[in-house]
């Protein structure tokens, strides 16, 4: 069949269908990136019925699928593209972060305490603080903070507030009685409790430990679960994010989205990853009541490999710079984790795992391999959340082997403060290999691990494309040679997630019988220096799912 020909009856079908089917909705009037490239956007409209996209183009092409109930949104010379999706976030949590005490740009000791003093006041005797986001970092060489720091201002509430990273959390003494820690407890595998000269516990637990102090702690009632979904969710449609994958979610968690959905209050879609080590029991739901649908859906298990960089628990082959002989740990056996994987692979659920340090990364990538070859070939997408730390050996096997690299952009320029002195300017020279992996084939995904960073998709953009670090001390990128482009960044940020989560043949381009997923920018990030998108040059104008406006910026 002829080009001319096959112009003439598209043509003929576009008519045809404009005759017999009205928008609900069209956005004209701007560059439409539908991120089936990574090219520019080109100028062009959308037109969405019954929740999907119906047609992308020309307004030439548009215009038969305009009718006297169309909707017009107008872009206004703004960007057009698919709904920011979010990779990797604990999106629950961020809704309870969202009204708890902020510590995340406490910048002294004494302002930590402050703010604490002030957050406990407004508090009843009994109410635990819990979230906080602290960074010690900001200390300038201040340790770790301790107990004794807090326990005057917070005597009748217990504290358990977590660093940023979310691997450590500092108790008060209020909170380590309540769980009845004591110097005779013992430290758990894949934990730290830095104690001072008797053995007391100084306040600090790390990783596995902090479930010492966590089963203490009073569990959200379903009201409390459901009014911190919503706040979150607010957050995330006025910075246009219409998905996400809820990491290391609980049940209580899937059951708060499965209550707002019924509810119709739902405004993005999650897949929901429960910890690693109950595949059986997730299994199990998955085989008599299905995943869920395309809205709320078990989209697999989370578990952990090591820890953070920041808490010094990540896992390395050669030791911290900064830590004479000491390489981080492991969360778990290296047996549980080639056992969980391997039953939770052989029940046909989609494994994530975290991973920070190089050792970490490489003993995964080779579980990962030897499970895919033991069970045979099939369309797995084993997911590795960070991939942050990588010997070059590591970069080529995820595109090789389709591992999902899911990561966030955001860390870079907030860990390039102070990554340099934990490892030395060897290792970082592929951390956070953003542009190796992508030239290696890898499909890599983009989050940001809210609450450990903010949740905008605008300022992972940012992050990726110039790595300048937080601290304005690097104006050219840290390790520049890892930048990628705008285009490949949103790509990330769009159908990156859409195929890291099997949805992309649903969502996460502008296509004909995608979901109308859309988020509507007021400025073209292609024709903006990516330096300003710091500054909040560019905002959100629409943020649209299933084809109804969640969002318009004000």
């Amino acid at each position: 069949m002829s080009r001319i020909r096959c112009a003439v009856l598209a043509t003929v079908a576009v008519l045809l269908a404009g005759c017999g089917r009205k928008a609900d909705l069209v956005i004209t009037g701007g560059a439409v990136w539908t991120g089936l490239s990574t090219g520019r956007g080109q100028p062009g409209a959308v037109a969405i019925a019954d929740g999907k996209i119906i047609a992308v183009g020309d307004s030439a092409a548009i215009a038969p699928y305009l009718g006297g109930n169309t909707e017009v949104v107008r872009a206004d010379g703004g960007l057009v593209l698919p709904g920011f999706a979010d990779g990797h976030t604990h999106f629950i949590d961020g809704g309870f972060q969202l009204a708890s005490v902020n510590l995340r740009d406490a910048a002294t000791p004494q302002e930590f305490t402050r703010r604490l003093k002030e957050y406990a006041a407004r508090l009843k005797p009994g109410e635990w603080i819990t979230g906080g986001d602290w960074d010690h970092e900001l200390w300038r060489g201040t340790p770790l903070p301790r107990r004794d720091w807090i326990d005057s201002v917070t005597p009748n509430n217990p504290v358990f507030v977590n660093r940023v990273d979310g691997h450590m959390a500092l108790a008060n003494t209020a909170a380590i009685r309540a769980a009845g820690v004591t110097k005779d407890t013992p430290t758990p595998a894949g934990g730290e409790i830095p104690r001072d000269a008797r053995g007391e516990p100084l306040g600090v637990f790390k990783d596995q430990a902090m479930g010492l102090i966590w089963r203490a702690a009073p569990a959200p009632s379903p009201e409390q679960r459901d009014s911190a979904l919503a706040r979150a969710l607010a957050h995330a449609a006025s910075l246009g994010v219409t998905a996400t994958a809820h990491m290391s979610a609980s049940w209580p968690d899937l059951a708060s989205y499965r209550r707002l959905a019924r509810a119709n209050r739902l405004t993005l879609r999650v897949a929901v990853y429960l910890p690693l080590e109950d595949w059986r029991a997730v299994a199990d739901t998955v085989a008599r009541a299905g995943a869920g649908d395309d809205w709320v859906r078990i989209g697999g298990l989370k578990g952990y490999m090591d820890g953070s960089a920041g808490s010094r628990t990540a896992y390395f082959f050669e030791p911290f710079s900064d830590s004479a002989g000491y390489r981080g740990l492991m969360q778990h056996a290296d047996v549980d984790m080639r056992r969980w994987i391997g039953g939770a692979d052989s029940a046909g659920l989609q494994v994530a795992v975290h991973a920070i340090g190089d050792r970490a990364n490489a003993l995964l990538l080779a579980i990962f391999d030897s499970v895919a070859r033991a069970h045979g070939a099939r369309d797995r997408r084993f997911r590795d959340e960070h991939a942050q730390h990588l010997r070059p050996q590591e970069i080529p096997r995820f595109g090789a082997q389709r591992v999902v690299p899911s990561m966030q952009p955001y860390h870079a320029i907030d860990d390039g403060r102070w990554l340099g002195k934990r490892i030395g300017p060897v290792r970082i020279r592929t951390t956070y290999a953003f542009r190796s992996l992508l030239d290696s084939d890898a499909p890599l995904a983009f989050g940001s691990d809210w609450t450990v960073a903010p949740l905008a998709p605008l300022l992972g953009v940012y992050a990726a494309v110039t790595r300048r670090t937080l601290d304005g001390r690097n104006p050219s990128g840290w390790v520049p040679d890892q930048k990628i482009s705008v285009g490949e960044a949103l790509r990330a940020y769009t159908y990156g997630n859409a195929w890291a989560t099997f949805n992309d043949q649903k969502w996460g381009t502008l296509a004909p019988g995608r979901y109308a997923d859309v988020v509507v920018l007021d400025r073209d990030l292609f024709a903006v220096p990516a330096e300003s998108l710091a500054d909040g040059a560019v905002k959100v104008r629409y943020t649209i799912v299933g084809g109804r406006v969640v969002y318009r910026k004000q």
